[in-house]
């Protein structure tokens, strides 16, 4: 086991990019009790087309930054790292780290709930390349309701698109809708959406235009935060371990003031924030 130095008891959250911020923002309205600490990997941002070893290779080293932190428990706001790095991380990792601490992904919550959604039992995603090709999506959705029907379109253009705040610029509706239409090319049955990267939320506006409106569109953050707290609840071992001063830290891997500028666009607070050098 091994023997991390801090103990503050924080939850960490941890993204590749800024996407992540929507999740935290959520978890913390939700819990504002709690201590957090989130770590943005935006200088190697995106990992939505990097391979599998490198997104498990990456998250690794920014869960293991995150433990140093002292986080018991950190949430993998990302859904590339969810898909190609959790159960690796879960398995291998963990028993040699610290049996004790705990990682959680976003996808998993997200499919539990899929089922009180779609009445049609056809439901679509839309994500990064790096999400679509793992069929993370599908494969945990089969396994606990194998009747209903999934089909994916990847949207490399909406990261972009948000991250440079063109979300709600005229520009956007093309690529929303392009997505969109190949999506319900596939499967005029879909009765519910996923959004499968934690940045497409500030799509929303835009995608909902070019829905038919009887489509429902499930965003992540609602359900992983009242998951997590669900969670909490049931393993207060873990809860007890967490502080609780209602206080946020947040961590880059890139320029301090480029993170303020783009975490502005999904954030309504000023924050610090402190570069951070990974091993």
């Amino acid at each position: 086991m091994v023997q991390f130095p801090n103990q503050n008891g924080a939850i960490g959250v941890f993204d590749s990019g800024y996407g992540g911020l929507t999740i935290l923002s959520e978890i913390r309205k939700r819990l504002p009790q709690y201590d957090y600490i989130y770590l943005g990997d935006n200088a190697r941002t995106p990992y939505g087309t990097r391979s599998f070893d490198v997104v498990y290779e990456y998250t690794r080293q920014c869960v293991e930054k995150l433990f140093e932190l002292g986080c018991p428990l950190v949430i993998l706001g990302c859904n590339t790292a969810s898909a190609k790095a959790l159960k690796s991380i879960q398995m291998s990792d963990l028993p040699i780290w610290n049996p004790d601490r705990r990682v959680l992904g976003v996808i998993r919550p997200t499919v539990e709930e899929i089922d009180s959604f779609t009445k049609t039992r056809h439901v679509g995603l839309f994500a990064t390349v790096g999400t679509v090709q793992s069929e993370s999506y599908p494969i945990e959705i089969h396994k606990i309701f194998p009747d209903i029907q999934v089909s994916s379109v990847a949207c490399p253009l909406w990261v972009p698109l948000v991250e440079n705040s063109e979300f709600d610029g005229d520009g956007a509706d093309y690529f929303v809708k392009k997505y969109i239409d190949q999506l319900l090319a596939q499967d005029a049955l879909i009765d519910t959406v996923i959004l499968g990267c934690t940045h497409y939320p500030l799509l929303l506006a835009k995608i909902k235009k070019y829905l038919p409106p009887h489509i429902r569109v499930i965003s992540q953050g609602a359900i992983v935060s009242a998951s997590l707290e669900d969670y909490l609840s049931r393993h207060v071992d873990l809860e007890a371990w967490l502080t609780r001063g209602g206080e946020c830290r947040f961590y880059t891997t890139e320029s301090e003031e480029k993170f303020k500028k783009s975490a502005a666009i999904f954030l309504s607070e000023q924050i610090d924030v402190r570069h951070i050098q990974l091993s």
